[in-house]
């Protein structure tokens, strides 16, 4: 399921980049100015990345600007997930908010990724973490609540 497929396919070249080095990246660089060559990849995968920026709208530019005509776009972004990389944590999207942002794409399909039960969840254990001052014992805490993302598919996709 999901990007699985790619994966999979022999005549997929995966070029991944991050502003840290790892194990996973090809190089460091920042989406704001992409140093690749202006039609030069099939398709883009950006996963929860866009709200970590300063500029997005600059950012789905520059993956306008690689990408070749034809070329595919798969973004997410989340919307009820509370802060988590500090001071390098910007912004948020509705749907609506998102699909402006991409705007000048086509869209194939889009959808939520997880729903009210996910945010429960999210909101339980940060809650959790934060009054008790601990991960580990917040992560504890907050288990009976990791069966409410179970519930989102029993909920339509317009709650």
């Amino acid at each position: 399921a999901g990007t699985n497929g790619l994966y999979e396919t022999e005549a997929f070249r995966q070029i991944a980049f991050d502003i840290y080095p790892s194990a996973h990246t090809h190089f460091i660089a920042d989406a704001h100015q992409i140093p690749l060559a202006s039609g030069s990849v099939d398709g883009v995968c950006i996963q929860a990345i866009l709200e970590h920026v300063i500029n997005p709208q600059q950012v789905v530019s520059e993956i306008s600007r690689v990408l070749r005509p034809g070329g595919i776009v798969y973004a997410e972004t989340p919307f009820m997930q509370q802060v988590h990389e500090g001071a390098y944590d910007f912004t948020r999207f509705t749907e609506v908010g998102h699909r402006w942002l991409f705007r000048n794409f086509e869209t194939i399909s889009r959808g939520a990724l997880g729903g009210p039960g996910l945010s429960l969840y999210w909101a339980a254990k940060y809650f959790l973490r934060g009054i008790t001052r601990s991960r580990r014992l917040g992560d504890i805490l907050s288990l009976p609540f990791a069966l409410a993302p179970l519930m989102d598919g029993m909920i339509g996709e317009d709650h």
